[in-house]
């Protein structure tokens, strides 16, 4: 079979250019899907088994720069008496009939008449043409996005789910486009979204499955403040500011450590930024969430002293057994070293690392 069909090779032009999809990998899959049509076509096995050397009989010839594509069947010539397998096999004869020259032993190709394709093997070539151009979006679209895993991506709302309270978002990277769906657990508490609002999520995972890539997104993954603070920061994106931990409890608050590798160089007033602009912008994209921002310090019980922070605190005990501590705050700091349900108390041992016993002076005098 020969075909010659300019058309079909700019189509193909075409789809790289739209879809990104290389040209020799929609032509491969071409050559495959011609080959399974051509061979459902001949259930009886008149052409196309394999060769003595393992190969395939049917071969699909695709030139680019021709535009043609050509199919033919490899057979051997054997004796007459040797003939047993038709599909790969002639005679001398039969072979003499393309090829006058041909000698026992040579291999004969055979152009496969159009004919011989019927309806039902044209549908399923193209299906699977159909199917390549879907796997190779799929796979394109898992490598740009699994580069985007553990970064932030702007995404917009495209439904909400009264019932479930889940949100379904187109995200974009580059020119690639799929839906990413937040699920009320990883959604900040008390934010309201509706369609069309720009958010922007957290790529927690990127996950292979039959029916395409699943992107797995958060706006309560603690990456999510880090990321944006990198973007608001230059100090922390060109490393001179260093986020050494964070804890936070998403649409309330968090706490951040950090540290700077400069000196001169105040980590906490770069965070700020000028007029405490940096952050404030951050609490905007995070609805109203407070951030509280704290100096690191090797020194655990400095450490643990700050991710206190706003309480006061007299001293800081650390204990033998685990990674332990008590601490002492003035009585009247009690309520705000714990905090509203103990939130305070909370995110400092998740920032820390360490059990927190906060205990008021006047019950260790």
């Amino acid at each position: 079979m020969s075909v010659a069909n300019a058309d079909f090779f700019e189509a193909i032009e075409a789809i790289e250019k739209e879809k990104g999809i290389p040209q020799d990998y929609m032509l491969d899959k071409i050559r495959t899907a011609l080959m399974t049509a051509f061979k459902r076509d001949n259930p009886d096995g008149e052409l196309g088994g394999k060769l003595p050397d393992g190969e395939d009989a049917v071969v699909v010839d695709i030139d680019r720069e021709k535009k043609t594509i050509v199919m033919s069947v490899r057979k051997v010539v054997v004796e007459d008496e040797e003939l047993v397998d038709p599909s790969v096999q002639l005679t001398a004869d039969q072979a003499r009939l393309y090829d006058k020259k041909a000698q026992i032993g040579d291999v004969i190709s055979i152009p496969v008449e159009t004919k011989k394709f019927g309806r039902i093997a044209a549908q399923a070539a193209k299906q699977v043409i159909i199917q390549g151009i879907r796997e190779a979006e799929r796979g394109i679209i898992f490598d740009e996005f699994t580069s985007k895993e553990h970064e932030i991506l702007t995404g917009v709302v495209s439904r909400v789910d009264s019932r479930t309270g889940s949100v379904s978002i187109k995200i974009s990277s580059n020119s690639e486009y799929t839906e990413a769906l937040l699920p009320a657990s990883e959604s900040i508490r008390g934010e309201v979204l509706t369609e069309g609002d720009r958010i922007k999520v957290y790529v927690v995972e990127v996950r292979k499955l039959t029916r395409g890539p699943q992107v797995l997104i958060s706006r309560t993954h603690p990456g999510l403040v880090k990321r944006l603070f990198e973007l608001e920061v230059p100090e922390i994106f060109d490393g001179t500011v260093e986020i050494r931990s964070i804890a936070r409890e998403a649409g309330s608050r968090t706490k951040m450590a950090v540290l700077s590798a400069d000196p001169e160089v105040d980590p906490i007033g770069a965070c700020v930024g000028p007029k405490g602009g940096r952050v404030a912008s951050i609490v905007d994209e995070l609805g109203g969430e407070k951030i509280d921002i704290i100096k690191y310090s090797e020194d655990p019980e400095q450490y643990i002293a700050s991710a206190l922070s706003p309480a006061e605190v007299l001293s800081v005990e650390i204990l033998e057994e685990g990674r332990s501590c008590r601490v002492v705050v003035p009585d009247s700091q009690l309520s705000l070293a714990i905090g509203k349900e103990g939130q305070n108390a909370r995110l400092a041992a998740k920032l820390t690392g360490y059990k927190i016993d906060i205990k008021p002076a006047s019950a260790v005098e």
